[in-house]
C-alpha cells in the first residue's frame, strides 16, 4: 500500500487496542494522529509510542461530547494545518443480556457513543476541511451488527446501525468523501476480554484460521480503506473474522 505522507488522521478511541494500532499503522506510513480517549494519562503514554508531538497529538474526553469533538477537531487543524482521515473506533458495551432486559438509559447510552457520535465527528470533519479538499472515513463497526449476538444484543443493534449509516453517509458525501466500515469478531482487546479470557483455545476452535484477531488485523484493513488502493471502494463492509461467519457457529 502507498504512502500517507502529509495526510493527517483523527482516530478515536485510541489509546489502546484496535484504535492504537491503527493509529500506529498510519504514523508508520508517514501519516500524521490526533488520538482521543477518556483518560489523558494513558493517551500521553500512546503519543510517546506514536513517536511524540511531531507525529500525534492527544485529546482526552467522551467520544460523545460535542465540545470535545470540536476541540479534537480544532486542535488537529491547529497542529497539523489538515484533517483527510478520520477513524471513528470508539465503542462501549456497558451491558450483558437481552435486548429487552437493557436500561432505556443503557440503550440510549449504547446509541449515542456508537452511532450518533460517529455522525457528528463525521459532520465535524466534513465541515473543518474534508468537505472541500476531500478525505477518507473509516467506522469501526462489528460482526455483532451483522448476526444475532446473544448477550451483546444491543451493542449488535447499535453496530448494525452503523453499519447501515455507512451506507447513507457513502451516498451522500460522494465523491470527494469516501466511507466505509469494518466489522471484526473477537479481537484480543481488553474491550473484548469477557468473550475469551480463561477459555482462548476454546474460542478459536470455531475460527477456520484456528485463532481470535489481535489489534493489528484491523488496523491493516482500516489503513487500506483509508489509503487511495481503496479510492473505489465506498460504503463498503469489510469483514475481518478469520472466517467464523462462514462455519455458521460463532
Amino acid at each position: 500500500m502507498g504512502s500517507f505522507e502529509g495526510k493527517v488522521a483523527v482516530v478515536t478511541g485510541a489509546s489502546r487496542g484496535i484504535g492504537l494500532a491503527v493509529a500506529t499503522k498510519l504514523v508508520a506510513r508517514g501519516a500524521r494522529v490526533c488520538i482521543t480517549a477518556r483518560t489523558a494519562e494513558t493517551l500521553a503514554e500512546a503519543v510517546e509510542k506514536l513517536g511524540g508531538p511531531e507525529r500525534a497529538i492527544a485529546v482526552p474526553g467522551k467520544a460523545d461530547d460535542p465540545a470535545h469533538q470540536e476541540e479534537a477537531v480544532a486542535r488537529t487543524l491547529e497542529s497539523f494545518g489538515r484533517l483527510d482521515m478520520l477513524v471513528n473506533n470508539t465503542g462501549i458495551n456497558p451491558v450483558f443480556g437481552s435486548v429487552l432486559d437493557v436500561e432505556q438509559s443503557a440503550a440510549a447510552k449504547i446509541f449515542a457513543v456508537n452511532v450518533l457520535a460517529p455522525i457528528a465527528w463525521t459532520k465535524r470533519a466534513r465541515d473543518a476541511w474534508m468537505g472541500e479538499h476531500g478525505g477518507a472515513i473509516v467506522n469501526v463497526a462489528s460482526i455483532a451488527g451483522l448476526r444475532s449476538s446473544p448477550g451483546i444484543g444491543m451493542y449488535g443493534v447499535s453496530k448494525a446501525a452503523l453499519i447501515r449509516l455507512t451506507i447513507e453517509l457513502a451516498g451522500e458525501l460522494g465523491p470527494g468523501i469516501r466511507v466505509n466500515a469494518v466489522a471484526p469478531a473477537v479481537v484480543k482487546t481488553r474491550f473484548a476480554t469477557a468473550l475469551y479470557e480463561g477459555r482462548e483455545e476454546e474460542a478459536a476452535k470455531a475460527y477456520p484460521l484456528k485463532r481470535l484477531g489481535v489489534p493489528e488485523d484491523v488496523a491493516g484493513a482500516v489503513a487500506y480503506l483509508l489509503s487511495d488502493d481503496a479510492a473505489w471502494v465506498t460504503g463498503q463492509t469489510l469483514v475481518l473474522d478469520g472466517g467464523v461467519s462462514v462455519q455458521g457457529t460463532w
